[in-house]
């Protein structure tokens, strides 16, 4: 059985290659996620330089009732402008980000002692504006402070009276887990490349061999079926390895080019060590996907359906990984035993720089493996039937 496997693969590695313009349509796709990153990279390093060496640009209503503050915020930098005559409209048209309403009864109320009256107009939903509203807060705030120590100090207190904790940050994140927030979607990019790599050859040789009539005669060779399964299946590894490679590649191109480290202080870098670590993370991946994908090919009617059906496959384990990206979470256990959320869960931790834990890895990889295998058996039972010269529904 082993020759008649090597037989198979030979001929569906061979068959394959030999098709020059599919090789590099198939390698082009796996460059798309590196393409993606790297203008994710870039727009957001020219955003954040952009705005970071920039000054405040802050509309600020009537500005002739509170000199004080004016002088305050242009001493930091800020360039005081005329408000638009419709604050909120403005704001919520995007033509201002924020803009700074002072109270008629300011100058009074700060003269008595008592809590002046500003009003910040801004929209919390628009994140382009979210720096400009936090620097806008932050000056307020240390005005309030300022304008606090010099009352207490006036009455003759001190002004640690209002600070009675004195509080300290010990930030223990590194460059890297910085630089993972960046690197949120590699691994949805990286399942993307597993069940892509191999959709084409796992179509032609299943759903495309039946349309062209090629199957029939294939099968009637006295070679198990089981043997013509599993060479298909290992056929369809090579390209789908050789994708995620390309695409691992790109990866690492991409974040050696990215000024982000520069830029924002964080280090992104992605070493053979890590690299070979991902890659190896990503081999039980490749044989569920295989074998789901040759099920699914099998049981359609023809390479269109099979290449809706397969189109869409993507998209299923991914969506775990997209989540991830958006909900904290803390790495455990069950989550291992879920096929490919395991994997997005290990990638993840990689790229901050954490140690991973290698039960995690070993169950991670035994179940998805074992998943793999059930569904292969499950492929070479389903090539045992005649329904898989016709396809379903014939």
């Amino acid at each position: 059985m082993l020759e008649h496997i090597r037989i198979v693969l030979h001929k569906e590695l061979t068959d394959h290659f030999r098709d020059r313009r599919t090789l590099v349509n198939a390698l082009l796709t796996a460059l798309i996620g590196p393409f993606m990153l790297y203008l994710l990279l870039t727009v957001i390093t020219a955003t954040s330089s952009e705005r970071a060496e920039r000054p405040l640009e802050l509309p600020v209503a009537n500005p002739e009732r509170a000199p004080g503050l004016i002088a305050f915020l242009e001493q930091r930098d800020v360039r005081v402008l005329p408000a638009p005559a419709d604050a909120e409209a403005a704001v919520r048209a995007g033509d201002a980000e924020v803009v700074l309403l002072i109270g008629e009864e300011y100058a009074s109320r700060l003269q008595a002692g008592l809590p002046a009256p500003l009003q910040l107009v801004l929209d919390n939903s628009r994140q382009s504006a979210a720096q400009s509203v936090e620097r806008a807060r932050s000056l307020l705030d240390s005005y309030g402070l300022q304008l606090a120590a010099l009352r207490l100090q006036a009455r003759g207190v001190s002004p640690s009276v209002i600070a009675p904790l004195a509080v300290e940050e010990a930030d223990v994140s590194t460059p890297e887990s910085r630089a993972a927030l960046f690197l949120n979607v590699l691994p949805y990019f990286l399942i993307f490349a597993v069940f892509v790599g191999g959709m084409g050859m796992t179509i032609d040789t299943t759903a495309g061999e039946r349309e062209r009539g090629s199957l029939e005669p294939l099968l009637v060779n006295p070679v198990e079926r089981g043997a013509f399964v599993f060479g298909k299946l290992l056929a369809a590894l090579v390209p789908t390895a050789l994708n995620v490679l390309v695409s691992l590649a790109g990866f690492a191109a991409v974040i050696g080019l990215s000024p982000l480290g520069e830029r924002l202080g964080v280090r992104i870098s992605l070493g053979f060590p890590a690299l070979t670590m991902i890659f190896l993370i990503t081999l039980p991946m490749m044989l569920l996907a295989g074998a789901l994908q040759m099920i699914i090919a099998t049981s359609s009617r023809g390479v269109k359906e099979a290449q809706s059906y397969l189109g869409l496959l993507p998209l299923i384990p991914a969506l775990p990984g997209l989540f991830l990206a958006f909900i904290p979470f803390r790495p455990a256990m069950w989550m291992m035993a879920v096929p490919t959320l395991g994997q997005q869960v290990l990638i993840n931790q990689l790229l901050r720089g954490e140690p991973v834990n290698p039960a995690f890895v070993a169950v991670s990889a035994l179940v998805t493996l074992a998943v793999g295998t059930l569904l292969a058996l499950a492929a070479a039972r389903l090539f045992g039937r005649e329904q898989v010269l016709f396809g379903k529904g014939n």
